[in-house]
């Protein structure tokens, strides 16, 4: 069901979801290296998060979108918001998604928030429980968007109408 989604093809922004500073102690001194958490989007149901580690931060960055743009997916978005209510949990970090009437915005916190801004998800009201650790959130986020079901699809197995998924 998952297909590969070519990159080159489509117009990607990138979101910065954190940096973290690492040091390591060597004899020498300290060394310092720097992750960075990336999430990219076209802002119309495609979205893909990386992973960057380098000795500067531009670097970082540069190689968080290279892997961002390798692990892109497709989201069911419906009129700015999501089709139906996901929960997911990665480690500890864990979180709820509830689609949103037209006009009430983006409710989520932090990591969440970057990832549903990429992906297009005007309309939403999200929670994250638990772990607040931005790499464990994204993941989470993912999982959630990853089990969401195209109500387009639902509508053509059962062969109804799209209206009738919801009302049915």
């Amino acid at each position: 069901m998952e297909q590969k989604i070519n990159s080159a093809d489509l117009e990607l922004k990138d979101r910065l979801v954190a940096i973290n500073r690492v040091t390591k102690v060597t004899k020498g001194g300290r060394t310092f290296s720097f992750s960075a958490i990336v999430v990219v989007g076209d802002e119309n149901g495609t979205v893909g998060y990386g992973l960057g580690k380098a000795n500067e931060v531009t670097t970082a960055i540069a190689k968080g979108v290279e892997a961002a743009k390798k692990n892109l997916i497709k989201v069911p978005v419906l009129k700015g918001t999501l089709p139906h209510e996901q929960e997911a949990k990665y480690s500890g970090a864990t979180v709820f998604m509830r689609p949103a009437s037209s006009g009430t915005g983006l409710v989520a916190g932090g990591a969440m928030r970057a990832v549903l801004e990429s992906a297009g998800v005007k309309d939403v009201l999200a929670k994250s429980k638990g772990s607040s650790n931005p790499h464990n959130l994204v993941k989470a986020t993912f999982a959630a968007l990853k089990l969401l079901r195209d109500p387009r699809m639902i509508a053509q197995q059962r062969g109804i109408s799209l209206d009738k998924v919801f009302n049915g």
